[in-house]
């Protein structure tokens, strides 16, 4: 089956460029777009997509706020990659907090645009783990963690999750852990489902970023 995406971005070109590049791939396609983030909120609730790329800053809504409503009470929510120009914009990292599975610079070439899209709608691995790394070092919110809440958090993993959630942070997919670790992907697959359970988040990326916000894994 086709991933389905809807695409926001106040600028056509932007739009124009994206949908081309994505519609010549037979498993992608674009159903919607949107010029603003005002827009974007009810058109992903009325298309329901697999994924949505959203420009982080636009008019009316920004991408933050956008990507909050679009997850907020939805059984089944849509993956959100934001697009940004620069990768150390604090909106990105404010973004990912809301919910989005990754980020994309808009300089990327269309085969990275390709396989982002590809990844986050299969879910099995982090987009760019070592900018989302970067992202959390420079950021208050995942530097002000005490050692209370990593300490939480241990307590409620155990050892095998933990070290799972450790590599997830550093980027590996599912069967790259089950190598690392040599466990079946079934074993692998369950363990990643406990991870993001416990934690209470959506997908891996949010996994990450509550394990660095705690204090859990260091940005270092």
């Amino acid at each position: 089956m086709s991933v389905r995406i809807v695409l926001a971005d106040d600028e056509q070109m932007v739009r124009t460029a994206l949908r081309a590049i994505l519609s010549s791939e037979p498993d992608l396609e674009v159903v919607g777009e949107a010029r603003t983030g005002a827009e974007a909120v009810p058109l992903v609730r009325a298309l329901r997509p697999d994924v949505v790329l959203m420009d982080v800053r636009m008019p009316d809504i920004d991408g933050i706020r956008a990507t909050e409503q679009i997850l907020r009470g939805v059984s089944f929510p849509p993956r959100v990659v934001v697009l940004t120009t620069f990768e150390n914009d604090s909106y990105v990292y404010d973004a990912l907090r809301a919910g989005a599975s990754g980020f994309l610079l808009k300089r990327a070439g269309a085969d990275e645009l390709v396989q982002a899209v590809r990844l986050v709608a299969h879910s099995d691995s982090l987009l760019f783990p070592a900018a989302v790394r970067a992202l959390a070092a420079g950021n208050t919110h995942a530097r002000a963690a005490d050692g209370a809440a990593a300490r939480a958090l241990r307590e409620r993993l155990s050892a095998r999750e933990a070290e799972v959630l450790r590599l997830m942070a550093a980027g590996l997919s599912n069967a790259e852990i089950a190598e690392r670790l040599t466990l079946g992907g079934a074993t692998v697959k369950s363990h990643v489902a406990a991870v993001l359970a416990k934690l209470n988040v959506r997908d891996r990326t949010q996994a990450v970023i509550a394990a660095y916000e705690c204090g859990f894994i260091t940005p270092g």
